[in-house]
Order: C-alpha cells, then sequence, then structure tokens
C-alpha cells in the first residue's frame, strides 16, 4: 500500500527543487571573472549566465540580457535547452503527483491508478535532475579547462559561479524527491513462492488409492 508520509515528503522535495532551479536558470552567477596574473583592475567584477550579463563596479550592479540567442556559442544554447527541459518535465510532474497522492479525493478509492500517476511524476522529477546536471556539469567543465589553459589570456578567464554549486544541490532534491515519490508509491506485497507448471493449479490434489479389502484366511 502506498505511503502518504514518502509521497508528500518526495513531492516537498521535487517542488523546492524546481523552485532553485528555476532561480539558477535565470541568476546571471555561472560564471565569474577570474583575477589571476598582474591584472590591477579588481573592482570590475563581470558575472555572466544563460540569459544575461551583469558588471559589478563600486557596489553597482548593472545587467544586460544578450541581444540575440542565436549569436552565442553552441555550448550556451544546449544548455539553455537542457535548462528549460528540465523545468518543464517538473511542471509536468507537479500536477501528476498532486493528483495521484493517496491523501486526496481526486479519483476516488482507485488506489492503483494514484499510485502509477505518483511513480510517473517520480520518474520525470528523475528525468529532469538528469538534464539539469548536464548544463551545470559541462559549464564547470568549460571553466576549469579554460582557466587552465595557458593560451587562453587572463582576462577572459573564469572562475565557478554560485548558481554552479547551487545547481548540483538543486539536482540533489530533485533527484532524493523523484526517488521517495517512487518509493512512497509502490506495494510492499511480494508473493511468497513463484507457481510453476498449469495455470490456476497451485497444489496438485490429493491422491487417493483404493484400498483392496484384505483376505481373512481361517
Amino acid at each position: 500500500m502506498a505511503n502518504t508520509g514518502l509521497q508528500v515528503m518526495g513531492l516537498v522535495l521535487g517542488v523546492a527543487g524546481w523552485a532553485f532551479g528555476i532561480l539558477v536558470c535565470a541568476t546571471p552567477w555561472w560564471r565569474v571573472s577570474a583575477f589571476v596574473g598582474d591584472e590591477l583592475v579588481v573592482s570590475q567584477v563581470l558575472w555572466e549566465g544563460l540569459w544575461m550579463t551583469c558588471l559589478s563596479q563600486w557596489g553597482r550592479l548593472q545587467c544586460k540580457v544578450y541581444d540575440s540567442g542565436l549569436a552565442l556559442t553552441g555550448s550556451t544554447q544546449t544548455c539553455r535547452a537542457l535548462c528549460v527541459l528540465s523545468l518543464l518535465l517538473c511542471f509536468f510532474a507537479l500536477p501528476l503527483c498532486v493528483v495521484g497522492l493517496k491523501c486526496t479525493r481526486c479519483l476516488g478509492d482507485a488506489h492503483e491508478s494514484k499510485a502509477r500517476l505518483v511513480r510517473a511524476g517520480a520518474i520525470l522529477f528523475l528525468l529532469a535532475a538528469f538534464f539539469f546536471l548536464l548544463p551545470v556539469c559541462w559549464t564547470a567543465y568549460v571553466v576549469i579547462r579554460d582557466f587552465y589553459d595557458p593560451n587562453v589570456a587572463a582576462p577572459l578567464k573564469r572562475e565557478l559561479g554560485p548558481s554552479l554549486y547551487l545547481g548540483w544541490g538543486v539536482t540533489v532534491l530533485m533527484l532524493v524527491g523523484g526517488a521517495v515519490s517512487y518509493l512512497g508509491s509502490t506495494s510492499p506485497g511480494v508473493p511468497a513462492m513463484p507457481v510453476f507448471g498449469r495455470r490456476g493449479k497451485v497444489n496438485p490434489p490429493p491422491t487417493t488409492t483404493e484400498s483392496k479389502p484384505e483376505k481373512v484366511f481361517v
């Protein structure tokens, strides 16, 4: 039978991952300018994200949205698409998990149908975590690769922004939420022993042997 506590806990974790995922996707804190070499100007900090760049100077922050999405690199466009796909999967998983909760009355007493809806929503949360993890890990890899590349000029080097660390936390929330929701909607009952032989014949009927009357010799 489904566990209401696990279902609610998984739903809360999944919604939290979805909300923080929207924040990570929208913020420009994916990459930050690195001060390496003999660079003297440290009052300007450049932040770069998927949708905009921000320049912080003397406590003032100025942000600008990218003029053209097609002018961006293929890596940035792919990261955009994967993040949006992940958030859409969470959006579709949310109503499935809410309707399929054991404590709701949306489908009456159809417990098995409700459990299937929760399992479908849990799988969507797991897929969302996978698709959100890809752009975060790829961006971190590119930043680290360019930082240690001697052919990249010092002003073009970047460091890992706080959005990447928050993105890894978002994937954990989605993964745990999906796993807990799936476990909370599974039935623990399992048949003790498998049945072999003809269908519907569990135990063979007892064989009776006719007892012949014994001959009595006088």
